[in-house]
């Protein structure tokens, strides 16, 4: 695709002794929702945690609205994840001290925004989410969809340009997995957000505009396994 919002390129990461990623390669355009599927141990989360700016690549290039992710400082990656970015996990990671509202209000005060305004804001993004009624309680007080929701209205308040969502659905049932994805695609088009989206899920996979297929770390070329350049795999092994 032209000009991408962000693209990541022969990405390459390994844990200790064990590569997470060999090689991968993904673009994403700015408003698409791609979901990125495969067996557990594929590097999903890996290549989520590269492209979020969470953790760097050994090898590869990150790059986001043109300039290299991959290589800005820490600070900035932090300011990114704050205003351009939502991540959203598997079990939401929600604050168990802080209400609804004040989880979601959150990232507002970080940003520099005035408490009144912040508050008034996360109610609006929990009304979005058909969580409204649940502003004051704690996420130890609510649903596993329930808190999975206000974990996404937290990640949408910051009007972010991408969301990164990790198995948001991983720790739900049917319906409410399917009640929290189909409130963040929603918004995600109402708001013209770029949604990643890791998944094993067939069905949720299938509320993507494309699904990007990861095996052993890598983007399988026309459905066969992508090979890596010598030079990558000894340096995997060196790391």
């Amino acid at each position: 695709m032209s000009n991408p919002l962000l693209a990541a390129h022969g990405l390459v990461k390994a844990h200790g002794p064990t590569p997470a990623l060999r090689g991968a390669s993904i673009e994403l355009a700015a408003g698409e929702v791609v979901s990125v599927t495969g067996p557990s141990g594929s590097g999903k989360s890996t290549l989520l945690h590269c492209l979020a700016g969470i953790v760097r690549p050994d090898i590869g290039t990150v790059e986001y609205d043109g300039a290299r992710l991959d290589l800005l400082p820490e600070k900035r990656l932090s300011e990114l994840r704050r205003t351009e970015f939502g991540v959203v996990f598997q079990f939401g990671q929600l604050i168990p001290e802080l209400t609804a509202a004040d989880n979601v209000a959150l990232p507002l005060l970080l940003a520099g925004i005035p408490r009144s305004a912040a508050r008034e804001r996360a109610g609006e993004w929990l009304e979005r989410f058909g969580v409204r009624e649940q502003e004051a309680k704690r996420p130890g007080e609510m649903s596993g969809g329930e808190a999975q929701r206000v974990a996404l209205a937290r990640a949408m308040a910051t009007d972010p340009r991408i969301v990164f969502a990790d198995e948001p659905t991983g720790a739900l049932d049917s319906l409410a997995g399917e009640q929290v994805m189909s409130a963040l695609i929603r918004t995600a088009r109402e708001s013209g957000t770029a949604v990643l989206l890791v998944t094993h899920d067939a069905q949720v996979a299938a509320y993507a505009d494309r699904e990007v297929s990861l095996r052993d770390g890598a983007v399988p070329a026309h459905g066969s396994p992508s090979t890596v350049p010598a030079a990558l795999r000894t340096q995997e092994v060196s790391r």
